[in-house]
């Protein structure tokens, strides 16, 4: 027998190994595991080693624990909650929290979400007014500002920020600084000296061990938070780097979606960014400080819970919420979302509202980020036009905002998008909020978005050529593991 002959027989009983691996002992979900089994099959042992630095499987690991939430009383809060949501003795402070008092303890049972009413909530949804004033607030900053994004680049708003956050480390304001090391690639070490010498910390989400392959690249800690002084925070959809001001020519105007909050909700906010903080740090650990969680008076009407989701639970926690809005809605169902590839649970969802007569309504972008995501994007949105959705097709720029508003009641903003990656595979944050007052905002917004837009009919999806129906049906076959 030639060597060729050998090596080829070791290759094809490598891949059944590999194979079964994928099916047997990591207990993937059906569709992702065929996605996975085509990859291997199509890229023998190339396409094994593309599974270890992107398909391993997280649940198995508690990776975010801090001990010091014994004392915030969370646990208590968490029960009292619950016992007064099961004997309906919870006072709602609103018709739309009334109505959603099963996916609130959903929420809560699952995910420890608290319940927090009157929170002030503002809409951002252009980069400039967003960071003019992030970077207002930082200046404001008396105590501590802790900064997370998936993005940071060292261009010219990353140098703002950052020199924004050397000045007030230089004042004695404790800052914290935590970025994504595969979203911040680009960014090097060094460009955080001075900040460090500040006397700032700095510190990178799952960094490689090696110089050029991460064993868990797949894994990206999508989340963007910001918390000033323990009482403001910021979360949504905008990263750091100057395409997020509108000044890349590629995609242009850039179109977020961003929440500026005070109230109680910020402490959620300030939980998970210390529990992400302290699975990064390896020296600088953050223990329990009263600062950190300040008595704050609620000036606004908000019911919102703050839920986070990512690969290390058994439950899609965000996903899930989604699920429970889109089933509940009985009036309208609006979405802005970057990415539309939803697993079938979700899809199936959409679908049967729009057969029910719901008024569907969804934006996407006109222009791919990622072209196999923008492709299978499409091939789901051409099925959901048959049925009755209403598609539009976001023309002045790139829309990144991830939001779900639901009978102009309940809304939904955050990191996460709707695709499998944010459901099973990033690290993601949102803010589900109860009030019908920012649901009518956001719907409006929705409406003035609808200005320079162009609706997508099901004629011109069907007259599409061969060329991108191709494109298409690949995608779709690897949208489980995109």
């Amino acid at each position: 027998m030639h060597i060729e002959s050998i090596l080829l027989i070791v290759l094809l009983g490598l891949n059944i190994i590999f194979a079964a691996a994928v099916v047997f002992f990591e207990r993937k979900d059906a569709s992702a595991s065929w996605a996975w089994l085509l990859v291997l099959n199509f890229i023998p042992v190339f396409g094994f080693i593309l599974y270890l630095l992107t398909g391993q499987n997280l649940t198995r690991y508690r990776l975010f624990q801090w001990k010091e939430r014994k004392k915030l009383g969370l646990e208590e809060r968490i029960e009292a909650q619950l016992a007064q949501l099961q004997d309906n003795r919870t006072p709602f402070s609103n018709k739309a929290t009334e109505n959603s008092q099963d996916m609130i303890y959903m929420n809560l049972k699952q995910n420890g979400a608290l319940l927090t009413e009157h929170n002030a909530v503002e809409i951002i949804t252009d980069g400039t007014d967003k960071f003019q004033r992030l970077l207002d607030d930082i200046e404001a900053a008396q105590d501590h500002v802790h900064v997370q994004y998936y993005i940071y680049r060292g261009d010219s708003l990353g140098k703002r920020i950052r020199d924004a956050l050397i000045r007030k480390a230089r004042e004695g304001v404790k800052v914290r600084l935590l970025y994504d090391a595969l979203g911040s690639r680009r960014v090097r070490n060094r460009f955080f000296k001075e900040l460090r010498e500040a006397g700032g910390l700095v510190e990178v989400f799952f960094p490689s061990k090696f110089s050029l392959i991460n064993l868990r690249m797949n894994y990206r800690n999508h989340r963007k938070i910001v918390i000033i002084d323990g009482n403001l925070g910021y979360t949504g959809g905008f990263n750091v780097g100057d395409e997020y001001l509108g000044l890349n020519s590629k995609f242009g105007y850039w179109r977020d979606t961003h929440l500026r909050i005070r109230g109680n909700a910020v402490h959620a906010l300030q939980t998970r960014f210390l529990l992400d903080w302290n699975e990064a740090s390896k020296q600088h650990d953050t223990p329990y400080v009263p600062s950190h969680f300040p008595q704050i008076e609620g000036s606004g009407q908000t019911a919102m819970q703050i839920v986070s989701s990512g690969p290390d639970a058994e439950i899609e926690h965000i996903k899930n919420s989604y699920l429970k809005m889109i089933n509940g809605a009985k009036h309208s169902i609006l979405i802005q979302t970057p990415y539309f590839i939803p697993d079938a649970s979700v899809f199936e969802a959409i679908r049967l509202a729009c057969l029910s007569g719901i008024d569907v309504r969804i934006m996407i972008p006109n222009k791919p980020d990622h072209a196999f995501v923008y492709w299978a994007t499409l091939s789901y949105i051409g099925e959901l036009l048959k049925v009755g959705a209403k598609v539009f097709i976001y023309d002045n720029g790139f829309i990144h905002a991830k939001t779900l508003i639901i009978d102009s009641l309940v809304a939904s903003v955050g990191t996460a998008n709707i695709d499998y990656r944010s459901f099973r595979l990033n690290f993601e944050v949102n803010a589900f909020m109860y009030d019908e007052a920012i649901a009518t905002t956001l719907v409006q917004t929705f409406e003035h978005d609808l200005h320079v837009s162009r609706e997508l009919s099901l004629e011109e999806y069907q007259n599409r050529s061969f060329m991108i129906r191709f494109k298409e049906a690949i995608s779709r076959l690897l949208s489980p593991i995109l």
